[in-house]
């Protein structure tokens, strides 16, 4: 992530994401070969892998959320949406965990990492408030432990939900500690000046969460 980061703060979308880290590592692991949405069985199941690198026995869930910005970065200019629904893109990042456990544990693979790249810093920050959201048990921020059984506070009322009223089951235990991708508070700074709303302006800071599953 740091080495594709010198060259790519940020991208256009999440499959852009996806395909430049294949291809970073692909670049720095001449031998390795790397998969995009590679399709695996698991108990007459199909799982889908985002990137799956077979010569390291390695999976890769790949997620990337945005909040809208603005933003020309050499030669391109990236206009990023505003995505909202935080709760279900925290259950869908702890699935992903749970699928990477069950990748490991059929011992279909040695390891996997989940990672979500973000510049909505509701993803890293605490909650400020003791009030218990539906989504309490799937919060991601900083500092906190994850393990057990995590479940819907108000299960009863996702019928927007569907196929996410499920619980999700944790194996193992992960401690979540984020990192800093890029920063491009100086490039947005040229999308304020150009069209004069400092709205493309508030999320120039990206940072990252892997969980790692295995050895």
């Amino acid at each position: 992530m740091r080495s594709l980061a010198a060259t790519r703060p940020l991208f256009h979308s999440e499959a852009d994401f996806q395909f430049a880290l294949a291809w970073r590592i692909r670049e720095l692991i001449p031998n390795c070969k790397v998969r995009l949405e590679y399709r695996v069985h698991l108990e007459d199941k199909p799982l889908r892998l985002d990137v799956w690198l077979p010569t390291l026995g390695t999976a890769l869930e790949l997620k990337y959320k945005t909040r809208q910005l603005l933003a020309p970065i050499g030669d391109e200019s990236f206009s990023l949406e505003d995505q909202s629904a935080r709760n279900l893109s925290r259950y869908d990042f702890l699935d992903d965990v749970r699928r990477l456990e069950r990748l490991v544990e059929a011992r279909r693979a040695e390891r996997g990492f989940a990672v979500i790249l973000t510049n909505d810093r509701g993803y890293w920050d605490a909650p400020t408030t003791d009030s218990r959201t539906d989504d309490a048990a799937f919060r991601l921020h900083e500092g906190r432990e994850l393990c057990g059984t995590l479940a819907w506070s108000h299960a009863d009322k996702l019928q927007a939900k569907k196929t996410r009223k499920q619980s999700i089951a944790l194996s193992g235990s992960y401690r979540l500690f984020w990192r800093d991708y890029s920063d491009n508070t100086a490039a947005a700074a040229q999308s304020f000046q150009a069209f004069g709303t400092n709205r493309y302006t508030r999320y120039c800071r990206f940072r990252y969460l892997a969980i790692p599953v295995g050895d």
